[in-house]
């Protein structure tokens, strides 16, 4: 087996808080969006430097309150950007991990958390 990516799907309630939290403070772009018609739960793809999710209104596709594990360089930069755009429901802090990592984690608004893990040694150090 070879695989090429791996896309979490996110359940999300309400559309203008997961725009809001996603795209507005998070900076994620909407790739593209689909209702079955006007009535319809919507199902998106954001993506944001590399990282895909999926969000979806639809019951099945998913529980809300999951964790996404986000593997990246920059952490200190993303958390200051953050924080100095003083989102009005959420102010994350950095945290120091025990397997020598720093990390930023963000809850939206439908109890889904996006952990942004930075490793501050590599293999090779």
């Amino acid at each position: 087996m070879k695989v090429s990516q791996v896309i979490p799907i996110l359940r999300i309630f309400d559309e203008a808080k997961a725009l809001e939290f996603y795209v507005g403070w998070l900076g994620f772009t909407i790739d593209w969006t689909h209702r079955f018609d006007d009535n319809a739960p919507l199902y998106m793809q954001i993506s944001l430097n590399g990282i895909v999710l999926h969000l979806s209104e639809h019951h099945g596709d998913s529980t809300p309150g999951a964790k996404v594990f986000i593997e990246c360089e920059g952490v200190r930069e993303f958390h200051k950007e953050l924080n100095e755009k003083q989102y009005k429901y959420n102010r994350p802090g950095l945290q120091t991990e025990p397997w020598d990592s720093i990390s930023v984690t963000v809850v939206d608004p439908f109890m889904n958390r996006l952990v942004f893990n930075e490793r501050l040694h590599t293999d090779t150090e």
